[in-house]
């Protein structure tokens, strides 16, 4: 599957600069994705809540919330969520700190489109190694469950025909 023209994957841009929010949608959608925009940190987790997003490109600093709030709300809604953080105030302290709760990278403004393009195609791999291992597990967990019903279920025949 190419993860560039899978017109199901879905992006949220949570910025308060609603000149680059807008710039970065119309390139995701050049690129293929479906973006949208949420301008405000409460606004940014209803979208979430209510979209079913492979990745989140988040701004550290939003009018109403901490961006590291918002990060931590995401994650405990969908602790499997890819978070892309960026911000103009960018120190190694913020970027350590936030990768420890759960961001995949922190890009700094102003954003390189290049290099964005570069860290979301890696941030989808990631969110879809997540889902393939999710699925393995879930058919892994099934076999797991069936192998003894089957056995036990082979006993008991076994012991009814034998008789």
């Amino acid at each position: 599957m190419d993860l560039k023209t899978d017109k199901n994957i879905r992006i949220l841009v949570i910025d308060d600069d609603q000149q680059l929010a807008h710039m970065l949608v119309e390139f995701l959608v050049k690129q293929g994705y479906q973006a949208i925009a949420a301008y405000d940190g409460r606004d940014g987790l209803t979208q979430f809540e209510q979209g079913d997003f492979q990745l989140v490109i988040l701004d550290l600093k939003l009018p109403d919330m901490d961006g590291l709030e918002v990060l931590e709300s995401i994650k405990a809604v969908d602790s499997r969520a890819v978070v892309l953080i960026i911000t103009g105030y960018g120190t190694i302290e913020s970027s350590v700190t936030a990768v420890k709760k759960g961001a995949y990278d922190f890009i700094p403004k102003p954003i390189k489109l290049e290099a964005l393009e570069l860290v979301i195609s890696r941030a989808l791999e990631k969110h879809t190694l997540f889902k393939q291992l999710g699925i393995f597990r879930g058919l892994t967990l099934a076999l797991i469950i069936s192998v003894p019903v089957w056995l036990i279920l082979g006993i008991i025949l076994a012991k009814i025909l034998l008789k």
